[in-house]
């Protein structure tokens, strides 16, 4: 299942605090102290309902991976052409001026080797 958008998750956030105001305040929970004279009482626990395994078909999981995938895919936000034209810009600047760094510093030290250290 594909997660939730920012607006999906702000709505129910803003219903959850319109619930909450509407509603009384909860009373403080006062925490179980166990009886001095033996182990407390284990909770009533609540018997979840059996389930069945899920049935799984061949190329079940690949449709499931692909619908997520979908959904995500319609959640990103795509760059505009000039965003990646400026991107691809910088990227590229920078390869130059790395590069033109990295020429230089070769030059000097292959002569710094070459005329000092070998001789």
């Amino acid at each position: 299942m594909a997660r939730q958008t920012r607006a999906q998750r702000r709505a129910r956030r803003a219903e959850a605090a319109d619930e909450s105001r509407s509603a009384p305040p909860a009373p403080p929970r006062r925490p179980a102290v166990p009886a001095a004279d033996g182990p407390a009482p284990e909770p009533a626990r609540s018997r979840a309902p059996e389930t069945r395994e899920e049935r799984r078909y061949p190329g079940s999981r690949l449709v499931r991976f692909i619908g997520e995938s979908w959904g995500e895919l319609k959640k990103v936000e795509w760059p505009r052409q000039h965003q990646v034209i400026t991107g691809t810009t910088v990227v590229l600047v920078a390869c130059l001026v790395v590069g033109t760094y990295l020429w230089l510093n070769d030059l000097v030290w292959k002569h710094l080797v070459q005329n000092v250290l070998l001789k």
